[in-house]
């Protein structure tokens, strides 16, 4: 199995990505959140210009956020930094919608949109509907080198539902999911193994990416350390977020903390704008824990819903995702945090 990092897309993520790649990590994903963060592409070209081996990739690229000729150039260009680096994340959108009230996008337009810019990487003239026409595009001077679409660029597409996995096993080289509860990671890895073979296609032909959020605690550490909770509270917000905004509709949490989620709804409850909640719900997605929500951030959530505990304990917990059938594992690390990193160094050298 291999190990990547995900990282929130600022001006100086470039650092840590070269320390991952020192580090023997094989994969950097970044985050497209517009409204939370520097621009993606600008965040990739820097880290594209300061490593030589680490693979880049968007985790995830929205796609109504971005029109397909320019998504297709931004790849086109970091491809021209890092020659066959470059992959081409997508997903139909939770963080970098839900900033703007938004819930993801139909699967159709998803698939359209991937069309349009695997059509253009691939360096053909390709019909492309836009403002009410439909209008033949293509890069019109690849030949002057000032962009590279010979380099292949893999497709790697985020899907929780059924619909979308199969968009994935029908079209992707990649599938990505978000690993909350260990048991459920499992699930999905055999649900996408099932929706391959439904489709004719050899399971293992689809590389399988889950990502999550946790802390390498020390021996005698609790799960609910200052570190911890900075490291993998995040995590725990987060589904908070998509419980309230039912955005993540597959999650279903263990009975016990079920009356913690209702605490949390009457807490969004209380969020001004009434009409737009949304703007005080997402703010530090992923990246921190606003003071309002550090109550929520308890030992146990965190050891259920967090990759959270000690070396061993860990390793375990890696060898159970690689015998469910997943080619990578990927630990985000949080602003601030990103030293981290070291810990999981430790984790995957004998993982």
């Amino acid at each position: 199995m291999e190990y990547g990092i995900a990282l929130v897309s600022t001006l100086d993520a470039w650092k840590t990505t070269k320390r991952a790649e020192q580090l023997g990590f094989s994969h950097a994903w970044f985050y497209d959140t517009q409204m939370l963060v520097p621009d993606v592409f600008v965040s990739m070209a820097l880290a594209a210009a300061h490593t030589s081996t680490i693979k880049l990739g968007t985790g995830v690229l929205v796609p109504t956020n971005r029109i397909a000729p320019c998504a297709a150039n931004g790849f086109a260009s970091l491809n021209k930094l890092a020659p066959g680096r470059i992959i081409f994340g997508v997903g139909t959108g939770f963080t970098a919608r839900n900033t703007m009230g938004l819930g993801p996008m139909p699967l159709a337009a998803l698939r359209e949109y991937i069309r349009v810019v695997r059509g253009l990487l691939a360096g053909d003239t390709v019909a492309w509907d836009f403002e009410g026409g439909r209008r033949k595009i293509r890069f019109l001077n690849p030949e002057l080198g000032l962009i590279n679409i010979a380099d292949r660029i893999p497709l790697h597409i985020s899907a929780f539902g059924p619909k979308a996995r199969r968009v994935a096993a029908e079209i992707a080289d990649g599938w990505m999911t978000f690993g909350t509860l260990t048991a459920q990671a499992v699930q999905e890895a055999e649900a996408v193994a099932h929706t391959c073979r439904a489709v004719g296609r050899a399971p293992e032909t689809l590389y399988r990416t889950v990502f999550s959020l946790g802390c390498v605690l020390g021996d005698g550490e609790p799960y609910d350390s200052a570190r911890a909770k900075a490291q993998a509270g995040p995590l725990v917000t987060t589904v908070f977020h998509g419980l309230v905004e039912a955005s993540l509709p597959n999650l279903e949490l263990p009975a016990a903390l079920r009356p913690v989620a209702d605490a949390y709804r009457q807490l969004y409850g209380t969020y001004e704008p009434a009409d737009a909640r949304y703007l005080r719900l997402h703010k530090q997605h992923l990246m921190g824990v606003r003071p309002e929500e550090g109550p929520f951030v308890t030992a146990e959530l965190i050891r259920n819903l967090t990759f959270t505990g000690t070396v061993p304990e860990l390793r375990d917990r890696l060898q159970a995702l690689r015998d469910a059938g997943y080619n990578q594992f990927v630990i985000q690390l949080v602003p601030g945090h990103e030293a981290a990193i070291e810990d999981w160094a430790r984790v995957i050298e004998r993982a």
